[in-house]
């Protein structure tokens, strides 16, 4: 089969690159020529494990190619999925659909036969009929007979292991309004039957909500177990264990129970408060949703003053080594990380920052000021009167903790993720800070 996909960011290149990987014909299309420039010579424009790769495999192939062209890339297709941008919208919250409607009018001039069109952006319930809609009046006012479907398609990529959840996903939903529709993107996943992956298929709207609704329960579930944690540390107890002990329960399960500053990335938080924004205009209230956004935003403000503390009661005219910047490792994405709130904070409470992140400092430096970008962990130690550990990369689970011992003016560990076990630390001559394992040692 034929697919134009429009937008070659994150969701558009991995599932454009993944497709043609199942031996579809795809063309990736984006309005920024540098960013076709650098995919056509083999540049990825994103950091993703494998990524490079099956990109290379597929151009090599003949299957995957890259265009601006919009209007030369949509004739002959049997699917065209819109996976642009959809920011929050400043002031509501709401997701900003300019750049899905202006898609949908472009596609509909250089509509020539019946095509189906797939939102496979994190789109609010109610925006496929809008896109039907968008779509019709263009084709009226240009005096075109072409007829079209619509569909959505909901991603749930988790950034770091995309690819893989791409090619082996939970499930696959499928928003249809007719057989015809049905049809065409069975075909496209085909390659999944073999592997008996559940396809969902519901009403437009329902897909479109299943998105949201996901990512809202996860983001619950985080929000929870660093509530819990914050409980633990004034009674006493563990959070790992007590994580572990309800996460046996098949009915809650161990997956998202684990403590740290807070969510963060290009999905939770901005799909979090989408999901708020639509349900006040249903006039529905979500106070579970409302309420894990609260918390979630209130965490991250604190952990600099966790930090602070565990320098003494104050960072006026010190320096601190910050390991991880993106919002999760394996990535190098910094939307609404936790480090963007925390090393500002840090900064004006009088800290010097030395940070370093293996994949992340370039997109850093855009949005953080006067940060010291180190060449690896231990030149970001060197000389710093604290060290912490905001994202958990693998290679900061076995530091040489005598070599960064060395190197610290004071031995101190602030560990946000708790990738190390505090009984590690005894008789290194550190003092250990974890979540929500009680006091520091």
């Amino acid at each position: 089969m034929r697919i134009t996909m429009i937008g070659s960011g994150y969701v558009g290149l991995v599932s454009g690159a993944c497709f043609s990987e199942f031996g579809h014909d795809v063309v990736c299309v984006d309005k920024d020529p540098a960013k076709i420039g650098a995919l056509e010579s083999g540049k990825m424009p994103i950091y993703e494990p494998g990524l490079d790769d099956l990109v290379a495999r597929n151009v090599a192939a003949g299957r995957l190619t890259f265009t601006t062209d919009l209007a030369s890339a949509v004739p002959g297709s049997d699917a065209v999925f819109i996976a642009v941008g959809t920011p929050s919208r400043r002031g509501d919250g709401h997701a900003d659909l300019t750049y899905v409607f202006a898609a949908a009018r472009e596609v509909a001039d250089a509509l020539e036969d019946h095509v189906i069109i797939v939102t496979k952006s994190t789109v609010p319930v109610g925006t496929g009929a809008r896109v039907r809609q968008v779509v019709g009046d263009r084709l009226r006012e240009i005096g075109s007979t072409v007829t079209f479907d619509v569909a959505s398609n909901p991603e749930f990529l988790r950034e770091g292991s995309a690819i893989d959840d791409f090619m082996r996903p939970n499930r696959v939903v499928c928003g249809i309004e007719n057989d015809a529709a049905r049809g065409v993107m069975q075909r496209l996943y085909r390659p999944l039957s073999l592997r008996e992956t559940p396809m969902l298929f519901t009403s437009i709207e329902t897909a479109e909500l299943i998105k949201y609704a996901a990512n809202a329960f996860l983001a619950t579930k985080i929000t929870f177990i660093n509530e819990m944690a914050d409980l633990c540390e004034r009674v006493g107890a563990d959070v790992q264990d007590l994580a572990h002990g309800i996460g046996l329960d098949h009915r809650i399960g161990g997956k998202f129970l684990h403590p740290g500053p807070g969510y963060g990335g290009s999905c939770f938080p901005k799909d979090t408060r989408a999901l708020l924004a639509t349900a006040e205009e249903a006039d529905v209230a979500l106070g579970i949703v409302h309420a894990a956004v609260s918390a979630n935003d209130r965490r991250k403000h604190v952990m600099a003053d966790r930090i602070v503390a565990a320098c003494g009661g104050t960072v006026t005219g010190k320096t601190i080594a910050v390991l991880g910047l993106t919002f999760k490792p394996n990535t190098d994405d910094m939307r609404d990380s936790p480090s963007l709130d925390i090393v500002p904070a840090l900064q004006r409470a009088g800290a010097t920052i030395r940070a370093y992140d293996p994949e992340g400092m370039t997109e850093a430096g855009k949005l953080l000021e006067d940060v010291v970008f180190c060449a690896d962990a231990y030149d970001a130690m060197d000389g710093a009167d604290g060290v912490v550990i905001i994202t958990e990369w693998n290679q900061f689970r076995a530091l040489d903790l005598e070599r960064a011992r060395g190197l610290l003016k004071q031995a101190v560990l602030v560990d946000l993720r708790n990738i190390y076990q505090p009984e590690e630390l005894d008789g290194t001559g550190f003092v250990y800070h974890s979540i929500g394992r009680g006091a520091a040692r």
